[in-house]
C-alpha cells in the first residue's frame, strides 16, 4: 500500500489562513446556501484565494454529501457535497477537509464552493466599527 505524501507550506508553495472581516454569502437558483461574517480566506501559492465558511453557517439541508473525494498533499483528504438546486452544474461544487493536516487546521468544520458552480459568492466590505 502505497502512502500519499504530506507536504508543510513553505516559501516556495505558501499557504495563509486569514479572518475575513466582510460578510460572505453564497447564492443558487434563488436560495441562500452560505451567509457568513466569519469567513476564513486561504491563500495558497499562484491559486485565487478561496473563501472557507463555518460549517454552522450553511444551509446543509441544501446539500447533498457525494462519494467524491480529492487529496492536497498540503490540505488532506476532501469531501464533497453537491447541490441539488444547481442540478448537474453543482455536482460536487463543495469541499471540506475535515480532518485537515495540522499547518491548515484552521479549515477543520469549514466548506468551501466552487464560484462557476453557484450563481454569486459575494463578499461586501465588512461595516466599520
Amino acid at each position: 500500500m502505497q502512502t500519499k505524501p504530506i507536504k508543510v507550506p513553505t516559501p516556495d508553495h505558501p499557504i495563509s489562513i486569514e479572518p475575513n472581516p466582510a460578510r460572505v454569502i453564497v447564492r443558487l437558483a434563488g436560495q441562500v446556501i452560505a451567509d457568513t461574517r466569519a469567513a476564513l480566506t486561504l491563500r495558497e501559492a499562484n491559486y485565487p484565494a478561496v473563501q472557507y465558511v463555518p460549517r454552522k453557517d450553511v444551509n446543509m439541508e441544501l446539500l447533498s454529501r457525494t462519494d467524491h473525494a480529492t487529496y492536497c498533499p498540503y490540505k488532506g483528504e476532501s469531501s464533497y457535497y453537491s447541490i441539488p438546486s444547481g442540478k448537474e452544474r453543482s455536482v460536487n461544487s463543495v469541499w471540506t477537509y475535515e480532518s485537515p493536516y495540522p499547518a491548515v487546521a484552521a479549515i477543520k468544520d469549514h466548506l468551501a464552493f466552487y464560484p462557476d458552480r453557484v450563481d454569486s459568492i459575494e463578499i461586501s466590505p465588512a461595516a466599520a466599527v
